[in-house]
């Protein structure tokens, strides 16, 4: 239980992002019991934590898509 109290719906580690991605390209939106498979899958992450991660991914990505996200300003 400690270990899902350190780690809210906030805060996501790169390994704990990378497990996410790969759980949902196995379970997709037509998976029974999706959101409670990714939680597994990521471990430490209940299902409504990694629903509302997902929820906040496409918000991103929309947000992308419709230009309101400016590219950063690489130097080389």
């Amino acid at each position: 239980m400690a270990s899902s109290s350190l780690h809210s719906s906030s805060s996501w580690t790169p390994q704990e992002n990378k497990l996410f991605e790969r759980a949902l390209a196995v379970y997709d939106k037509d998976t029974p019991d999706r959101w409670q498979k990714v939680a597994r899958a990521v471990g430490g992450k209940t299902a409504e934590e990694v629903k509302r991660h997902y929820q906040v991914l496409i918000e991103d990505l929309r947000r992308i898509e419709l230009g309101n996200v400016p590219f950063p300003n690489y130097r080389s």
